[in-house]
């Protein structure tokens, strides 16, 4: 790094001034920089960069024939950069790469300064080694004429700018193969474009393109091409001639229609279309794996006619997809709609604001400080920071927060939480699904299901649904997504009230009249508050018990005020009033009621230790065996609210039964699993007693084991079908093989709790050494005398080799992308199926051609897979040398013919060579039907 301390320098008012002051500082003595370690010069994080690179010039040393990398700060002195950079060709002429960023420098509110750079010196052009240049961030308006002329330039990015068009002359560079012009002004781009041949990558998202000229096809060798956030309405047919494009991303456009020749491109694997116009594409997309359509009115009517002549026209309102590497975007008065890369939404209306304003953001990891929860509080998303903070908009702003649903859903509800006044607050929130929509509402979870629509503006809502918290914003703050245990309030007159729970229909308050002396509001769990007359509280009684069958001497009734941390039986100072279903008395304060239902005598303690860990849960018992491998098995036990989602993730990899019935377990609840009828596990586990696997239940732990086992029956003859266990409690010395007597008993203290099957499939292939390893793949030659033959055995050690490369090598040997599709979808769970389907459907139709073999290679050398067909060249070479082994020891070879009265050997004896690991078996049918084809009788000599 040629960077050093130096002292103050002068400013200057010319770039001839800074040409001439040069000499003068070189020799300043210990002003002076010192020269460059290494090949690489970066001055663009010190003050006065230009001015170091002025001095190190008018030294001349020879250490600066050796750089290759310069990078200068936009922020320079627009003359004194201009005249730095006038010294490049003759100072540095073994320049590699030039970087003139802007960007190092921020503005009050953070956000990114555009470098003063607006021009190049035309002596640049002869920087003929130059092949990277970066000017990013700066000012400029047009093209500096010099660039086109650099003929060796392979990267060229000019991204924030102020670029309203490229030149032709741009076409001239036919060496360039990386081309940026993001988040300029572009309109139209040149058709000299499509002259760029090399071109490999190109990135135009952010600009103001409305259409794409038809040579834009010409460019064969493109592989990636960005065109998100411009204002495209259609695609030019010539699109299918882009052979060689791979990505292609189109999202936030004004897309109505896409060709269906996109389907056909062979090496495309991603086609990003999302948040576009499209209300109908072709059938090849539309099914295709590697599109992504969300955001588009698929299906949807046409919008109504235009308006008659005359009627003013309401532009559309501009959206933003912001990519992670964005941290500020700005709002004009038009209003806009932006999408962050994290998930949030943002819509300002026309309007919102009277001038163009910078907004920023920033996504904080939950913190003590930053994150108000109360005690019964669960925090949902991070912590979003939107800037500038207290600006307040003429419009409310609407705000959609991505969130994780609660884990805990039984009456409570979902809030967004926001600063405002140095007090936290909580705002008015709809949740809605998937996409926002105008009209969703609260939500107020009950398990799986809502227990009762609590008012207008309470919804039933999916758990496993994405889930977005909608709110309005006057300015703003920090925002989270919390959920809180349901509140409910109500104005108490002095003339009484009653107050129902939104949550449970069996909690409410009755006020008696006289309660209070003037109107009072009351919000149901707050914080205390005294009344003048006892107020009567109502709680249903615990499950299973009525009033008619309880002992009261069993019945607790617990009271924990706000700063205390124990719960205090009450039961002695209040007087309960048992109904058939509830228990009523009459408080004074409002605070924690638990009404308990025991045989303990002291409960103090127990409830305090029940309150932290022992809640009921309802949970379901799964077990699973692995696709590939049958004997290792799964075994999970999940909140009901949970199973569905962990099976959908967990079905890609194994397989099973379906889950168990619903059973009741209580939190740090012990159980155990016990295999079978002939199963057993098949290691020595700490965890494992007598053959049978301990469990300890955790509602926020997975409590997932997996095992592995094994059967001391004959898998040969026929499958074997097992079982697991599942009982309660630990561990007993003797557990019945099978405990039908507790199985029939299903109960609350009922030992047993689920039995599920597992099944250990009948070996394959151990009948005899011809059937290999299971499988049933009809033999074949593949290839010719000349290039060498592969057997089934070499075929089944390519598939194991390729993995989730075979795609790439399957369009190589010629399959049609549908065939490609077909596979996946018929082994679809078996990636080892389908590379195996791919490979022997391929062979078998190459049967008899010459050069099969030499295709193959070939397939597997351009789909960058050089190891495997390095090994399968070294096959082929094996066989040849073994084959002419062969043909001399029977007396075939043409340079040791035997004499006439000598017959051939009958046994053919195969060198005794070591074959490599790649699969070559000389023992193979397919090999020796290739030595009985080549061998003939010999002529008389």
């Amino acid at each position: 790094m040629a960077a050093v301390e130096a002292g103050p320098v002068p400013a200057t008012s010319a770039p001839e001034d800074a040409a001439r002051d040069a000499p003068e500082a070189a020799g300043a003595g210990p002003e002076a920089p010192l020269l460059p370690a290494g090949n690489r010069l970066s001055l663009h994080l010190y003050p006065g960069g230009c001015r170091r690179l002025l001095r190190l010039c008018a030294q001349q040393a020879p250490q600066l024939l050796e750089v290759d990398f310069l990078q200068l700060s936009g922020h320079e002195d627009p003359q004194l950069l201009e005249a730095a950079l006038a010294q490049l060709r003759w100072s540095l002429p073994h320049l590699r790469s030039l970087v003139l960023k802007g960007g190092q420098r921020r503005d009050a509110l953070g956000a990114c300064l555009q470098g003063s750079l607006t021009t190049l010196p035309a002596s640049l052009s002869g920087l003929a080694h130059l092949a990277h240049l970066d000017l990013s961030f700066n000012s400029l308006e047009t093209l500096p004429a010099c660039v086109p002329q650099m003929c060796g330039l392979d990267a060229l990015l000019l991204s924030r700018n102020c670029l309203s068009e490229l030149p032709a002359a741009l076409g001239a560079l036919p060496s360039l193969t990386f081309l940026a012009v993001t988040h300029n002004r572009l309109r139209t781009l040149p058709p000299a474009l499509g002259a760029l041949s090399s071109l490999q990558r190109l990135d135009l998202s952010g600009n103001l393109l409305e259409a794409l000229p038809p040579e834009i096809g010409g460019l064969g060798s493109l592989a990636e091409l960005n065109l998100a956030s411009n204002r495209l309405q259609s695609l030019p047919g010539s699109f299918a001639g882009l052979r060689a494009l791979r990505l292609c991303i189109l999202h936030s456009n004004l897309l109505a229609s896409v060709p269906a020749s996109l389907a056909r491109l062979p090496l495309l694997t991603r086609l990003d279309l999302r948040d576009n116009q499209l209300r109908d594409v072709p059938p090849e997309l539309l099914d295709a794996p590697f599109v992504r359509l969300q955001g588009n009115p698929l299906g949807r009517p046409p919008p109504d006619p235009p308006s008659p002549p005359g009627t003013p026209m309401v532009p559309e309102m501009p959206r933003l997809l912001l990519t992670s590497d964005l941290d500020s975007f700005a709002v004009t008065p038009q209003g806009c709609s932006v999408t962050l890369a994290c998930g949030v939404r943002l819509q300002f209306p026309a309007g919102a604001t009277a001038a163009p304003v910078t907004i920023r953001y920033r996504l904080w990891l939950p913190e003590p400080r930053l994150v108000p929860l109360g005690p019964h509080d669960a925090l949902l998303s991070g912590v979003l920071e939107l800037q500038p903070h207290g600006v307040a908009f003429q419009q409310e702003v609407g705000l959609w927060l991505l969130f994780v649903p609660p884990r805990a859903r039984r009456f409570r509800e979902v809030v967004v939480r926001t600063l405002s006044d140095d007090s936290w607050s909580d705002l008015e929130t709809h949740l809605e699904e998937e996409a926002p929509q105008v009209g969703a509402a609260r939500a107020v979870w009950e398990g799986p299901a809502l227990l009762r629509p609590a008012g207008p503006n309470r919804v039933l809502l999916r758990p496993r649904q994405r889930l977005w918290a909608h709110c309005q914003v006057p300015h703003f703050s920090w925002f989270l997504v919390v959920s809180r245990p349901v509140s409910d309030a109500c104005l108490v007159p002095p003339e009484g009230a009653l107050l129902c729970s939104s949550g449970h229909a069996g909690v409410r308050v009755t006020f008696p009249a006289g309660a209070t002396e003037e109107p009072r509001h009351v919000r149901m769990q707050s914080g205390p508050s005294s009344f003048l007359r006892p107020v009567t509280v109502q709680l249903p009684l615990p499950p299973g018990i009525t009033g008619l069958s309880l002992d009261r001497s069993c019945l607790h009734l617990l009271h924990r005020a706000a700063p205390a941390a124990t719960w205090d039986d009450i039961t002695a100072q209040v007087a309960l009033e048992l109904t058939h279903l509830y228990a009523r008395f009459q408080v004074t304060r409002f605070s924690w009621y638990w009404l308990w239902y025991t045989t303990k005598t002291c409960v103090g303690g127990l409830a305090r230790k029940a309150w932290e860990r022992l809640r009921l849960h309802r949970v379901n018992l799964i077990a699973l065996q692995r696709r590939r491998d049958p004997e290792q098995v799964l075994l999970q036990c999940l909140p009901r609210n949970k199973v569905d989602a962990t099976l959908r993730r967990l079905l890609e990899r194994y397989r099973g039964p379906e889950p168990s019935d619903t059973v009741e377990m209580f939190e740090g609840e012990k159980f155990f699993a016990a295999f079978e009828r002939g199963i057993d596990i098949d290691a020595d586990r700490p965890d494992c007693v007598e053959g049978r696997v301990c469990f300890v239940f955790y509602s926020h732990l997975k409590n997932l084991k997996e095992v592995y086992v094994t059967t001391a029956l004959d898998r040969r003859a026929r499958a074997v079908r097992g079982q697991v266990s599942f009982y309660r409690g630990e561990v007993p010395e003797v557990v019945p093989e099978e405990a039908e007597a507790a199985r029939q008993k299903r109960g609350t203290a009922a030992l047993w709790m689920a039995t599920l099957p597992i099944k250990l499939p009948r070996l394959r292939g151990c009948e005899g050494p011809a059937q290999g390893a299971g499988l049933s793949l009809a033999p074949l030659n593949l290839g010719d005398a000349e290039t060498g033959f592969l057997t089934q055995s070499n075929l089944l050690n390519v598939a194991r080799r390729l993995g989730p490369d075979w795609p790439a090598v399957a369009l190589h040997l010629g399959l049609p992308y549908r065939e490609l599709q077909r596979i996946r979808h018929e082994f679809r769970d078996d990636l080892d199926g389908q590379i195996r389907h791919m490979l022997f459907s391929w062979a078998e139709r190459q049967a008899g051609q010459l050069g099969a073999v030499g295709r193959l290679v070939q397939a597997l050398e351009q789909s960058d897979r050089r190891d495997v067909a390095e090994e399968v060249q070294a096959v082929l070479e094996l066989g040849r040398r073994k084959y002419q082994e062969g043909l001399q020891h029977t007396s075939l070879a043409p340079r040791n013919l035997a004499s006439p009265d000598r017959s051939p050997s009958p046994s053919l004896e195969p060198a005794q060579t070591e074959t490599p690991d790649f699969g070559l078996d000389p023992e193979a049918p397919a090999f020796k039907s290739s030595l009985r084809v080549n061998k003939v009788t010999p002529p008389p000599v």
